[in-house]
């Protein structure tokens, strides 16, 4: 028995041993405040490059289109260059980050990539090969409009930008995406905004986003009410044609033809509504009189998807199903729904403890010590095989999810700011 006793106390000291000289590795960023966690963020941001080209089969690093061979294709060398929807997301959250902290060097993040797009985009116009193809064409979304992910949110971005940096061609840019999303872009006949592909005259949560996001900036820059007015409009028929008073969340989508809606409760899809509520009333006159609607819209919101939150604070990808993988861009997207509504006092201080178990969940579990954000789901159609969004990829600081997690961290910032 001795020997057994002494083999245990000689193993224990042997493995304590082994271990007190492994060195240790911070794991978790759930121990730095608010401010350290967004900065660390921004800055892993501001390490991958927006102002360079690579060769596809040669792996030659371009600074500029003037300098890739004849005949070479090229990509963007970062995802975050694309002139992607996200890309906007994550231009207009930079620059109110950098506003906040006074750090031009964010600010300066989202110039770049603006003017290095408008510097570059001819070249490949000039060669451009398809229809389709662009979606996948290097800046083939910022001189070819066809759905609202073309512009919407990189409009929005392009505005905020010429805030800062007025220049004709911006100006240009930002009435050629006014003209598409009142006139260009397919509706409904009650005035709804909808798809044409992949399937034709279906409405998408996502669009909300893609629409009110520009919409309502563009109000605030003409003073003409018929922005602010159509995205309201986008807001109440979204409402009525994808909420579900049952389930208290949104579908993702509703087909026209069929006259039913999808089969999904998408979050993050759920979290684009949330999200251009948030940016209409921040650019909404504080006097409008559809303010108090609009409100009552997003806290009904708020108060359904609260429901559905897990114990350690996040949500899932299908909001519905507990079988689902916990997803981080719908996670950070209702933190910030929240968290920007009790700070504005849109609502009720209470509601703050939902933002602050998200934001713990996401500190603990989904930013790592290099900046990175992640388990963000890609990008994602519709469809009615739920197996779709089940199985749905995710990524590390994948770009749909960058701009989203410094929203919520900006405004956590704001709303732990006493707590800091």
């Amino acid at each position: 028995m001795k020997k057994v006793t002494l083999f245990m106390v000689s193993a224990y000291i042997l493995i304590s041993c082994t271990m007190a000289n492994q060195p240790t590795q911070e794991v978790s960023v759930v121990r730095m405040s608010d401010e350290e966690v967004v900065r660390l963020i921004a800055d892993h941001v501001l390490e991958q490059p927006v102002t360079q080209f690579v060769g596809v089969t040669t792996g030659v690093v371009y600074n500029s289109t003037d300098e890739i061979p004849e005949g070479e294709d090229v990509r963007f060398k970062s995802p975050l260059m694309e002139w992607h929807y996200s890309a906007g997301v994550t231009n207009m959250a930079i620059i109110k980050l950098g506003k906040y902290l006074e750090e031009q060097k964010y600010i300066d993040y989202a110039l770049d990539h603006v003017a290095f797009g408008f510097a570059n985009y001819q070249y490949f116009k000039e060669r451009f090969r398809g229809d389709r193809n662009h979606w996948h064409w290097p800046y083939g979304q910022l001189w070819n409009f066809e759905e609202l992910d073309d512009c919407g949110a990189m409009g929005a971005s392009v505005i905020d930008v010429y805030a800062i940096n007025p220049q004709e061609r911006y100006l240009e840019y930002i009435k050629n995406s006014a003209e598409h999303i009142l006139n260009g872009q397919v509706r409904t006949e009650n005035g709804t905004l909808s798809r044409t592909f992949p399937r034709n005259m279906t409405i998408w949560a996502d669009d909300l986003y893609m629409s009110v996001s520009f919409l309502a900036r563009m109000g605030s820059f003409t003073n003409d009410e018929k922005y602010f007015n159509d995205a309201i409009h986008q807001v109440i028929k979204m409402d009525q044609y994808l909420w579900d008073p049952i389930k208290q969340l949104y579908y993702h989508c509703y087909y026209t033809d069929l006259e039913r809606n999808g089969v999904a409760y998408w979050g993050r899809a759920n979290g684009w509504i949330t999200f251009a509520i948030c940016d209409l009333l921040d650019e909404l006159p504080s006097d409008h009189p559809k303010r108090d609607l609009l409100i009552s819209i997003l806290e009904k919101q708020i108060v359904g998807y609260s429901r559905y939150q897990d114990a350690d604070g996040m949500w899932k990808q299908l909001l519905d199903k507990p079988d689902s993988y916990q997803e981080s861009s719908v996670t950070a997207l209702f933190i910030y729904g929240v968290a920007k509504a009790v700070n504005e006092g849109w609502i009720d201080p209470d509601y703050a403890s939902i933002a602050r178990r998200g934001w713990h969940a996401l500190k603990r579990d989904k930013i790592t010590p290099e900046g990175k954000f992640i388990d963000v789901c890609v990008g994602t159609g519709i469809s009615d095989d739920l197996v779709f969004y089940y199985t749905r990829p995710v990524g590390d600081n994948e770009k749909h999810g960058i701009g989203l997690i410094l929203n919520a961290g900006l405004e956590m910032i704001k709303l732990n700011k006493d707590r800091n």
